[in-house]
């Protein structure tokens, strides 16, 4: 069966600029898929993002590799390789809906950019420099002041974040519900990711009113990842080899 979708997906379109967005997102989901992992992994052993902008400056004093890491530096690293993943399924899906596909690729786009334009890791890593070479106490305070600002306004907790997290994971579930429609990925995946995405658009507006019961549902959603991505981005590059013999 597998080979009339890999023979019905070439058949639809030999432009060889399609085959390359979806090598591309299917590169870029198998990154992701690490970058998962290691996010896992950090918060087992190193811990999450630091509660106050004084265990933030310590931490990135104590060891800056570390620090960054917890403020998730990784996060801002990974998260443009989202651009190449979506290109890759918009390739995949278009026709499946043209112009869902696109409302669905657009939602994730403007999602990815929002988050980006919050402050990042750099900004608290400054503030550390200048915390530690501070000489006096009032300068002291109105460092830790501002580094409260900028964790109160983050990839986690900043209203453009939020605003961004929203409309990635709507995106992205919406991209899931048209896999259901096409022969392209199959219904496993496209059901894995509706529980993936679904769970994870749950706990960003969860975690808004409830921050419990979103910590529960990002630490459900987040294993999921470490299947949907890989399936994924193995069916994408298949995808784009097959469509480009």
């Amino acid at each position: 069966m597998s080979n009339n979708l890999d023979q019905s997906h070439a058949g639809q379109d030999r432009d060889p600029g399609w085959n390359t967005l979806c090598r591309l997102g299917g590169v870029a989901a198998l990154v992701l898929t690490l970058y998962a992992l290691e996010t896992i992994i950090q918060l087992v052993i190193l811990g999450g993002q630091p509660a106050t902008a004084i265990e933030a400056f310590h931490a990135l004093k104590a060891n800056r590799i570390v620090g960054l890491m917890r403020l998730d530096f990784p996060t801002i690293l990974a998260i443009p390789l989202y651009y190449l993943l979506f290109f890759g399924l918009f390739a995949a899906l278009r026709g499946a809906g043209l112009a869902y596909v696109t409302i669905s690729t657009a939602f994730v786009f403007i999602g990815v950019t929002l988050v980006l334009a919050t402050p990042t890791a750099l900004s608290m890593a400054a503030l550390s420099d200048k915390y530690a070479a501070a000489k006096t106490e009032a300068a002291r305070i109105q460092l830790e002041a501002v580094g409260e600002t900028i964790l109160a306004t983050d990839i986690w907790h900043g209203t453009g974040a939020f605003m961004g997290g929203l409309l990635v994971q709507s995106g992205a579930l919406l991209i899931c519900v048209l896999m259901l429609r096409s022969p392209v990925f199959g219904k496993f995946i496209a059901w894995v990711g509706i529980l993936v995405h679904g769970l994870d658009l749950a706990h960003i507006v969860a975690g808004a009113f409830l921050p419990s019961v979103g910590v529960v549902l990002m630490a459900t959603a987040g294993p999921l990842y470490l299947i949907w991505l890989p399936l994924t981005g193995r069916r994408l590059l298949r995808l784009g080899k097959v469509s480009g013999t």
